[in-house]
């Protein structure tokens, strides 16, 4: 079989078959350009503070690092490799011997949270006017001059974890990857590192900084930095201390965090009107009593407590919460936080703050279950985020068009794959740190009002501490008749401060002979409750 030609006709003469319009190429697709590496991207600015008579010279440096992993892959080495830019804020006075001069590392917690707080709030140069419970300053706000800075005895830097703040990983990279407890310290542990090595501070005094969960992270990284580093700390400043989330979560089979919370609700109770002329002292000591002894006991009984024997406590309950007995007998004398927070002023459709039981707001809904904001975390967010992303473009000289993550949603769910199946505590990690290094000091700050991480519950956690007899000496305590914050109460501001400065001193210089007339107890407690 033959196939004729296209366009012929069997038996007739070939035509000729016009030509395609020819088809234009294609133009080249230029080979896609690999981005640059991230490289660190920092501004140093020089500044100077009156302190009183004198003047203190330092050099501010903000901005992003590059942290990089090094990579193994099936036996072979492909060196570093960027991971995730890390912001920070650093401070170094000018003019001193860096082996004498004492740095501290700073960071909040959260999870999720940037260093905003303790930077603009109590340690760094500058801080945020934002008035108090019942005394809020309305926008826009300001910025002053931190006469009670820390940086007079000792450099800053302060870290922001990564999703917080400025921080974010590099572009490709997951970010879920760092929102958990184990790369969390990775990262943060090995930001420490690198500054101190970039900046020649490994003969200085060194000190880690943390609030909320960033007391855990502190504790945590304070046994990574030693192990993996061999980098060993002067001391550790717990503010707002949580080194075992079981004291803090209450549920049918832990009723610990229950009677812990106690004496916490009596000092809320207490400022807002709820033990009549009682001083803050004598409720706290009555709560506490209760909290450790009879409270206990109760809950202990289940269903083998007598009814007359459960409103007796319901009755002394109500008498040291200020909520109603008939409320805490439906609740099976089990107050929980949320709940107290929305009881306590509900007849006047108010609600008082979980950071800070001092501040009240207003319930959205007078018969709601529980309230749906916290009174206390209003008032301080407005301030400081106006403070931070004024003060880092226009006094530091950094601009990102990034925003600035206060506290960041992205990092939920957190992981804690580490500890499945039991509480998530690093007691025993702060105390294999104490055990090898015994010069480790360790200073707790916490306050009556704090309905976060109340104060009870780290005296409990730190009386449980596996450490040798020798050691217990050096951990110190501080109290202030304030909340989580406690620096946004000014008097108790300029108490911490002073607290501080005079930890940094004494755990800074080991070495030499203490100052006369020094303190011997390690239980501060401020002016308002001293003796």
């Amino acid at each position: 079989m033959v196939t004729e030609p296209a366009g012929t006709e069997t038996g007739s003469d070939p035509k000729p078959v016009p030509a395609a319009p020819a088809v234009p190429a294609a133009p080249a697709v230029p080979a896609a350009v690999p981005a640059p590496p991230p490289v660190d991207e920092l501004v140093s600015t020089r500044h100077t503070l009156r302190l009183g008579r004198r003047s203190l010279s330092y050099t501010a440096t903000a901005g992003r690092v590059v942290l990089r992993e090094e990579r193994l892959a099936d036996g072979v080495y492909h060196g570093p490799t960027p991971k995730a830019e890390i912001f920070l804020t650093s401070y170094q006075v000018e003019g001193v011997d860096p082996s004498r001069r004492p740095v501290v590392f700073v960071f909040n917690g959260g999870p999720g949270s940037s260093s905003v707080w303790l930077h603009l709030g109590l340690l760094g140069p500058r801080r945020i006017l934002m008035g108090d419970a019942g005394q809020l300053l309305p926008p826009p706000y300001q910025l002053a001059d931190n006469a009670e800075t820390l940086l007079a005895h000792a450099d800053l830097v302060f870290i922001d974890p990564v999703s917080t703040g400025y921080s974010r990983t590099v572009a490709g990279e997951q970010a879920d990857e760092f929102h958990g407890y184990a790369r969390d310290l990775d990262s943060v542990g090995e930001l420490i590192r690198l500054w101190t090595s970039r900046n020649g501070r490994w003969l200085s005094p060194k000190f880690l900084a943390g609030e909320s969960y960033g007391t855990l992270r502190a504790a945590a990284l304070a046994e990574l930095l030693q192990t993996r580093y061999g980098m060993y700390c002067n001391g550790l400043m717990l503010i707002s201390s949580v080194l075992n989330m079981a004291t803090l979560r209450p549920h049918e089979d832990n009723d610990l965090p229950t009677t812990l919370f106690l004496p916490t609700y009596a000092a809320i109770a207490q400022h807002h009107g709820k033990h009549g002329r009682k001083s803050l002292r004598t409720v706290l000591r009555e709560a506490e009593d209760y909290a450790s002894r009879d409270y206990p006991w109760l809950l202990s009984r289940g269903h083998r407590l007598a009814e007359t024997e459960r409103a007796e406590a319901a009755a002394r309950l109500a008498e040291l919460t200020g909520v109603s007995a008939d409320y805490l007998l439906r609740a099976d004398l089990r107050l929980e936080p949320k709940h107290f927070y929305t009881e306590l002023l509900r007849a006047e459709g108010r609600t008082v703050g979980r950071l800070d039981g001092r501040f009240a707001g207003w319930l959205h809904d007078g018969v709601a279950e529980v309230y749906d904001e916290d009174p206390s975390y209003d008032a301080i967010l407005g301030p400081y985020a106006a403070g931070i992303n004024h003060y880092l473009r226009a006094e530091l000289g950094y601009a990102n068009d990034l925003p600035y993550a206060m506290i960041s949603p992205k990092v939920e769910p957190w992981s804690y794959q580490e500890f499945q199946n039991r509480s998530v505590t690093v007691t025993r990690l702060l105390a294999r740190a104490m055990r090898a290094n015994p010069h480790l000091k360790v200073h707790v700050a916490l306050g009556y009002h704090d309905g976060a991480t109340p104060y009870f519950a780290a005296e409990y956690v730190l009386a449980h501490l596996p450490i040798p007899p020798e050691l217990r000496g050096n951990i110190e305590s501080a109290y202030y008749p304030a909340g989580h914050m406690m620096y946004v109460h000014e008097p108790s501001r300029l108490q911490q401060s002073s607290d501080l400065a005079d930890f940094v001193r004494r755990a800074g210089d080991q070495q030499q002979p203490p100052e006369p007339g020094r303190r011997a107890s390690n239980q501060v407690q401020p002016p308002s409750l001293a003796r």
